[in-house]
């Protein structure tokens, strides 16, 4: 470990020092050792077993007030170097575009070293023992009479990280992260219809021991009874109608209509390309009425498991945390050290993210949670209160408009809610809504005891694309009045 700080540490200052003797107001560098495995099985096939190895650096400098950056795969100092000295001469040509030289937001640098806790890595794990579990968890939910298929897979990944800027920053930072998954599907006796459900195993930042501590197996079995069970259940009565929506299924209507929605770069029409921009306005931090009073919003780098759970994000600014809705009143946006300033805030909110040395750092999400509410309401508390609904567990399809603004949401599960009570499995079903009439139609939030975090390891932003992964927690929810959709209909 030693040898390799040194080495890294040679390699920044060897290109730290090129770019400021071409002329760079500033300048940092990213050095990345990637490995990631994708461990895959089917019925009781095996199918794969792939690693994927990356290292390189990445030096990003500002010359004339404009960004430059270049990349490579040789980590020494002499490339170091030459990468500095080509990014400078990429910000000088930048430079005679812009109308609005980059001003970035101060941040104290510091030496430091994180890493996530781990009690097992990933990556000592045989693949053997993987493969083992994988077509287990295949077995167990082909004992189900209609469940004709079953894959499952899991995914690993862990980065050496390692940051420095010419103002002085110096972080190593080791980061794990897994996700195990399946797919049951169920086949009718006509084989005229099919119907599946996925597991809800959530990717979370930790070792191996995430994976041993669920139980798969038995969730397996409990998804092959479903699938089959969604083959029988009755389709979806359109109408309007409350919805009691699970942590499974909420961390994507979060992620959509409230992570991306808040975005500032979005906001500004930076980015737009890639999935629009936003109806929110930089203006109206303060003043939106973005949800009911019950509502809280935050997003952090710091919660335990957390998929962007991180020490220091890309640009070396430390993890915190901070208000995105209060009380239900829009309270701040996502920012990085150059956007900072356009809000009038004093620093970044450390949401700078590369998946990639060879890419740069964009404004990515950080965990992004729907706080519990302060009372101890349980999912049946919630249910009790509900006279026609629909319960929603897992997520499925989902389409969004272009400003973040209409949504559709489908799941895996669907349960009718009949006079305070869960009455039966209901299949074809989706809501829709605009998201400020949805956030505000919420009246009651589980407690504490029933927060869960979900979220994606593969969440698209930018041009080349960047998948960023991200967490984000609930508990229970209730919306009230949430117009909902036959989807075998539409």
């Amino acid at each position: 470990m030693a040898q390799h700080e040194i080495s890294n540490s040679a390699v920044a200052s060897a290109a730290i020092d090129a770019a400021s003797a071409a002329g760079a107001t500033y300048a940092d560098i990213r050095i990345s050792r990637r490995l990631s495995q994708f461990v895959h099985a089917r019925e009781q096939t095996p199918l794969s077993a792939t690693d994927r190895r990356t290292h390189g650096l990445g030096v990003r400098v500002l010359a004339g007030g404009a960004w430059g950056f270049a990349a490579s795969t040789s980590v020494t100092p002499e490339e170091g170097a030459l990468c500095a000295r080509r990014a400078v001469e990429i910000a000088k040509a930048n430079s005679r575009l812009i109308e609005t030289p980059v001003t970035l937001a101060p941040s104290t640098p510091v030496q430091a070293v994180w890493a996530t806790p781990v009690v097992r890595d990933p990556f000592d794990v045989p693949a053997g023992e993987k493969l083992e579990l994988l077509l287990a968890i295949n077995a167990e939910a082909m004992r189900t009479a209609r469940v004709k298929f079953c894959q499952s897979m899991i995914y690993s990944t862990r980065e050496q990280k390692f940051f420095a800027s010419s103002e002085g920053a110096s972080i190593d930072q080791n980061i794990c992260r897994i996700w195990p998954e399946f797919k049951a599907t169920a086949v009718s006796s006509d084989g005229a219809d099919f119907q599946s459900r996925r597991s809800l195993a959530a990717p979370v930042g930790a070792g191996y021991e995430a994976v041993t501590s669920l139980d798969l197996l038995g969730e397996a079995a409990r998804a092959g009874v479903e699938a089959a069970a969604k083959l029988d259940a009755p389709p979806l009565v359109p109408g309007r109608r409350d919805l009691i929506l699970m942590p499974s299924m909420l961390w994507l209507v979060i992620h959509e209509s409230i992570g991306h929605a808040t975005e500032l770069d979005r906001i500004l029409g930076y980015e737009a390309n890639f999935a629009g921009t936003s109806f929110v306005g930089a203006d109206q931090i303060g003043k939106l009425q973005y949800a009911s009073p019950i509502v809280n919003v935050i997003g952090e780098r710091t919660r335990p498991n957390g998929l962007a759970t991180v020490g220091f994000d890309d640009e070396g600014v430390a993890a915190s945390q901070f208000d995105i809705i209060k009380s239900g009143v829009l309270a701040g946006l996502q920012t990085i050290r150059e956007q900072a300033h356009i809000i009038g805030d004093a620093a970044s909110h450390g949401c700078a993210f590369a998946d990639s040395y060879a890419t740069t750092p964009l404004q990515r999400m950080p965990n992004i949670s729907l706080l519990p509410g302060k009372s101890a309401l349980t999912r049946e508390d919630l249910i009790a209160g509900v006279e026609d609904g629909l319960l929603i567990e897992g997520d499925g399809s989902w389409s969004i408009d272009q400003q973040r603004r209409n949504f559709q949401f489908g799941g895996q599960l669907g349960y009718s809610i009949k006079n305070g009570k869960v009455d039966s499995l209901v299949r074809d079903f989706a809501f829709q809504s605009n998201t400020l009439e949805f956030w505000n139609s919420c009246d009651a939030i589980g407690g504490p005891d029933t927060f869960e975090l979900y979220g994606t390891y593969f969440c698209g932003k930018g041009q080349p694309c960047q998948a960023a992964p991200v967490s984000h927690g609930s508990s229970p929810a209730r919306f009230r009045n949430v117009n909902t959709i036959n989807t075998a209909k539409c």
